[in-house]
């Protein structure tokens, strides 16, 4: 079995162990923002173009959109499973390549029934190379330093969008939607293929068994009430963070504010995701994983809560968009570490798949669930409220997720 500590007794460093390819951590840094940057962030952008060049209805592009999204989190299980025999290597490779294959497939589609297709396709490209296979592997590789190397790729994450929306919006104003979309999988081909193929080439260690967790079976563990509960959690968590991500500007226009204020608004919460992540790591240190699932979420209803409840002024609304974007920031890594804080290392990749895929499948409704209540409720303003009372929910159900042996653990306290 890989050795995973230094030779000091303390935690290893990226450089200090052997088994961990070192250029793997940067590597998926990059593939990471251009991964969201082309295959998720580039839709939004070019999507008003689409519509308007092929006739295409507006709603008939976002459900393909979606309908990738409701792959990704269905795939998202079988490729746990790979990742945890396997390692990442050969599913982010064949998944950047997948990237490719459908965004030609999009570029090039005549009818929308293509288009549809193009997009099912890139759900399982969004499988193979989005966060959950680059989480298994830093958690494996980096173990038990793998917070700091999480939290170091999610914020090169969170540039995807600050880097390909305007890189995006620069090529559209030059070129078709489907060039666009030609010259971006390019630059997918040309950066992820060969990161994946030859950055993540080192040898797949063998699960570590931390003492403090039972080595349960991914089964027992999947079936058991905490799992559920912190599935029921991020579902419901993840519904009201991504319908408010959207709502937003539709909730500021509403009210009276431009669309370029409303727009900086959404925009600033990027900022705030960032500055978030930074903290992470000190509120991972003092307190249990219970207790920051409970807080970070019952702080996600209250930053929703808030943006229900203040109209203005504009600098107010600027400070909670930064606020809520540093809860954001946080329930990403919180996500990240849910399984190895209660189940350890061992069954991550086929545990972190059943628990995101609900989250996902439910991030992926959001938007035209969050479109429709808004007309019977009377507007953005109340269904902000209801948003803010879904996150309350899951903020209470979130104590049920407590393992047994964070329970000792507290007892020892």
């Amino acid at each position: 079995m890989t050795d995973l500590r230094t030779r000091g007794g303390g935690a290893a460093t990226g450089t200090g162990d052997r088994s961990r390819p070192r250029a793997a951590l940067p590597a998926l840094c990059g593939t990471q923002i251009v991964s969201w940057g082309i295959v998720y962030y580039a839709f939004p952008v070019l999507n008003p173009q689409i519509t308007s060049a092929t006739g295409w209805p507006a709603g008939a592009t976002t459900a393909a959109f979606s309908l990738g999204l409701i792959v990704s989190a269905l795939a998202g299980i079988r490729v746990g499973r790979i990742l945890d025999r396997r390692g990442p290597r050969g599913v982010m490779t064949a998944g950047s390549v997948l990237g490719v294959v459908s965004l030609l497939i999009v570029a090039a589609a005549p009818n929308v029934p293509v288009f549809i297709a193009g997009w099912m396709l890139a759900g399982l490209a969004m499988a193979a190379t989005f966060y959950q296979p680059a989480f298994a592997a830093l958690t494996r590789w980096w173990a038990p330093d793998h917070v700091r190397a999480l939290t170091i790729v999610t914020l090169a994450g969170g540039l995807a969008s600050t880097v390909f929306a305007p890189l995006t919006a620069a090529l559209a104003d030059h070129l078709s939607w489907r060039h666009t979309y030609l010259v971006l999988a390019g630059i997918l081909a040309a950066v992820t293929i060969p990161a994946h193929a030859l950055a993540l080439r080192a040898p797949w260690p063998v699960a570590p068994v931390s003492p403090t967790h039972a080595a349960a079976g991914a089964a027992e563990v999947g079936r058991s009430r905490p799992f559920l509960l912190l599935a029921a959690a991020f579902t419901l968590s993840g519904f009201a963070m991504y319908a408010v991500v959207v709502a937003l500007v539709p909730l500021l226009l509403e009210r009276g504010y431009t669309t370029s204020q409303a727009a900086w608004a959404l925009g600033i919460g990027g900022a705030g995701q960032t500055l978030g992540r930074t903290l992470y790591a000190a509120l991972a240190r003092r307190t249990t994983a219970t207790t920051r699932t409970t807080i970070l979420i019952a702080l996600g209803a209250l930053t929703t809560a808030a943006f229900a409840a203040a109209p203005g002024p504009y600098a107010l609304l600027i400070a909670m968009s930064v606020v809520a974007g540093m809860v954001r920031g946080n329930l990403t890594l919180l996500k990240a570490t849910a399984i190895t804080d209660r189940w350890g290392a061992t069954h991550y990749g086929r545990l972190s798949g059943l628990l995101a895929a609900p989250a996902t499948t439910a991030a992926a409704l959001a938007p035209f669930a969050g479109a429709a209540l808004a007309v019977p409720l009377g507007g953005y303003g109340p269904l902000f409220f209801l948003l803010a009372t879904v996150s309350v929910a899951a903020a209470l159900i979130a104590p049920g997720t407590t393992t047994a042996a964070e329970r000792r653990g507290l007892l020892r306290l």
